[in-house]
């Protein structure tokens, strides 16, 4: 059953206030050219990664917002900066020789380093295309070659010619002396060189819709800034895709806070309106430092997915994006299993409730109903007990715990225990470190090996853990905390680990007591 506008307008999560000001925007109406859009932006000299996946994904989530508290249509454009010149040649490109001759013309100008596009700009635009249809969004892909080509923007670019002195005197005070010398919001493309040139502009001619600039061999050249003889500068262009375009809403990062107000302002010089923005937090990498794609210091999508789900970092990306997260490994665990509990709280969560759960945004207010009787954390641990190295030695602890689950029938689950390996593997194995128990610890674990070998098999996980907690007590662990880190480091080799009554009742308490048994041998402490 759809909840009810005014139900949806009173929450305070995100995407929904987001809406709620684009709507305002608006009025509550339709625009002229008959639908409200929002848009997001791509420089395709480099392959699609997580950033770009958050800013789509982001903002298909105000968009939906947007559409359950309104009747206006709306579109979503992918723009690809696809004119913009090669200035370095990217170190994982094929046929990477062949490309240098080219440093300086448009990315669709270049021959295709794949060899499978017409250009290397087309290479990148059919990516992300292909990257963005694979997760599943809804998008209409728009070309700058396309838009400066076909005359789309030709009004524009006539008015910033008109208007080049009022624009340029925007961006000359962000400027430093050398570069105030020479800049100029159009940059014409050389006839001669097919370069896009970042040189004086000698003369304009408004009436004519014609600049005049020195070419690389110093001759005086005059181009019209029509027809894709021109191309922008990259604030000038965000600006004239705006007013041209007649953008409503976009996002950006927190990097971007200088050029979004320059663009704006630019942007009405251009007759336009400029677009509802938010600005979002940058992601960090695990000290703390902005990732950034040249430094190679951040998660690719294709890491996390080796190990989580795809849900669970649409989940991650979905918190609160005004605040700067760390976007690493070690995030990834935590972030399946709270995906999970929002998806198994959502049926029973009253209407206010369920517009405050991520799960409603991120399933357009349709979740699915996955079941996971066992969390991503217990399966990592699981492995880690057992050294795993392929999913299928846990399907014997898994079956018996939760009984008529297989990998062949639970996807969902099959993902997870993949997952679970994999990330043993390659982030927990290497850093294991066993401890012996001390004095103290190892009289504790002896009664909880006995109990644990004498338990009925069939308790189940809360059961066990109240018995763990009552031999904590019993040994004078003033702080329970401690008895349980002893467990995990004399066990697990780790500081942290799972529900331990849940875990035995996964590993079973035979098994669990027999793990007591070799940490108290001293056989798996480091030696």
């Amino acid at each position: 059953m759809a909840m009810d506008r005014d139900t949806i307008a009173a929450s305070k999560a995100w995407p929904i206030q987001e809406a709620q000001k684009l709507i305002k925007r608006l009025n509550n109406k339709t625009p002229a050219k008959g639908y409200a859009l929002f848009q997001t932006g791509y420089g395709p000299s480099g392959l699609p990664h997580i950033g770009t996946f958050a800013e789509v994904y982001r903002t298909t989530l105000v968009r939906h917002a947007f559409s359950q508290l309104c009747d206006v249509p709306t579109r979503l454009f992918a723009f690809s900066d696809d004119m913009d010149g090669l200035r370095k040649i990217p170190d994982n490109i094929p046929n990477a020789d062949k490309i240098e001759a080219y440093l300086g013309r448009p990315l669709t100008a270049i021959p295709d380093p794949f060899g499978t596009h017409e250009s290397y700009g087309h290479h990148m635009n059919a990516r992300l295309q292909a990257f963005l249809n694979h997760f599943g969004f809804e998008f209409e892909f728009k070309s700058a070659t396309d838009c400066y080509k076909s005359g789309m923007f030709d009004g524009k670019l006539r008015l910033m010619l008109e208007r080049f002195e009022q624009i340029r005197n925007v961006v000359l005070p962000e400027l430093g002396a050398e570069r105030r010398a020479t800049y100029s919001p159009l940059m014409p493309i050389s006839p001669k060189t097919g370069k896009v040139l970042q040189v004086p502009i000698e003369e304009t001619n408004s009436e004519a819709g014609t600049l005049i600039f020195k070419d690389e061999d110093g001759t005086l050249t005059e181009v019209p800034v029509t027809g894709g003889h021109c191309k922008c500068q990259w604030r000038a262009d965000w600006a004239l895709r705006w007013a041209a375009l007649e953008v409503d809403y976009e996002m950006c990062g927190k990097d971007l806070i200088d050029s979004v107000r320059l663009a704006g302002r630019i942007c009405q010089r251009l007759n336009g309106r400029p677009p509802e923005s938010f600005i979002y937090e940058l992601f960090l990498d695990d000290e703390g430092r902005k990732i950034s794609k040249s430094k190679g210091n951040g998660l690719s999508i294709e890491e996390w997915l080796r190990y989580g789900t795809q849900d669970s970092l649409a989940y991650y990306l979905f918190q609160n994006p005004k605040k700067a997260r760390r976007l690493y490994f070690d995030v990834i665990p935590r972030a399946v299993d709270e995906h999970q509990s929002f998806i198994d709280a959502y049926p029973e969560q009253p209407d206010d409730k369920k517009l405050g759960n991520p799960v409603w945004h991120m399933y357009q207010a349709a979740p699915p109903k996955t079941e996971t009787p066992i969390s991503f954390a217990m399966l990592l641990n699981l492995a880690s007990v057992v050294n795993a190295d392929q999913a299928g030695i846990l399907w014997g602890f898994i079956e018996r715990y939760a009984p008529g689950h297989t990998a062949e029938n639970s996807p969902h689950l099959a993902k997870l225990a993949d997952g679970a390996v994999a990330y043993y593997q390659d982030m927990v194995k290497p850093h294991k470190n066993f401890r012996a128990p001390d004095q103290k610890e190892r009289a504790a674990l002896a009664e909880l090996k006995d109990y644990l070998m004498n338990a009925d098999p069939a308790l189940d996980g809360t059961s066990l853990q109240n018995e763990v907690y009552e031999i904590g007590k019993r040994h004078e662990f003033s702080n329970l905390r401690d008895w349980f880190k002893a467990l995990y480091q004399t066990l697990l080799g780790q500081d942290e680990g799972p529900r331990f009554g849940s875990f035995a009742a996964l590993y079973g308490t035979r098994e669990t007591a027999s793990l007591i048994e070799q940490a108290l041998r001293g056989e798996t402490a480091n030696s």
